[in-house]
């Protein structure tokens, strides 16, 4: 099973700058997924990481790991027009190469476990089918409303900042 880019933007919130999912290219429900990152100079982070020597930021690969992780949770999720999905965690990440304009990157993520509201994935990123990067990742599915903040109680003195 594969999703073109209209697929993602169905199952992910992220959009431009922050969509890191070009298309899926394979697809087991609750299981596996495989996606395609086109790095390009056009991308934001270039202008300054690094001048001269544009390397994609570590974090981003993986939150594009992420990302192909929030698809396989958010695609068993059926009120997903009203969830996130967010880092919970990241273990053992490792970087062993730079990722660099011109570079597809194919993202690999495989389930741990997997719950309605909760996951864990290990993500695997390549570059010409030399690894570039690896992680464990736990993710959460959460309201996408903001929860309002508690109100003070009926006759709580006031904090210093709203005493008049």
């Amino acid at each position: 099973m594969t999703f073109d880019i209209q697929d993602i933007l169905g199952f992910l919130p992220h959009r431009y700058p922050f969509l890191l999912i070009d298309r899926i290219v394979e697809f087991e429900p609750t299981k596996r997924l495989v996606a395609i990152k086109n790095v390009t100079m056009n991308e934001q982070f270039f202008q300054g990481h690094f001048p001269g020597y544009p390397i994609m930021p570590g974090v981003l690969v993986v939150e594009a790991m992420a990302q192909a992780g929030g698809i396989i949770i958010m695609r068993e999720t059926a009120d997903r027009e009203q969830k996130l999905v967010v880092f919970t965690g990241i273990e053992r990440a490792k970087f062993r190469r730079p990722v660099t304009p011109g570079d597809q990157l194919r993202i690999e993520v495989e389930v741990l476990s997997f719950r309605p509201r909760a996951g864990r994935i290990e993500g695997k990123a390549y570059v010409d089918g030399k690894l570039a990067c690896e992680a464990t990742l736990t993710c959460r599915v959460v309201p996408r409303a903001r929860q309002a903040a508690p109100s003070a109680e009926p006759g709580a003195a006031p904090d210093a900042e709203t005493a008049e």
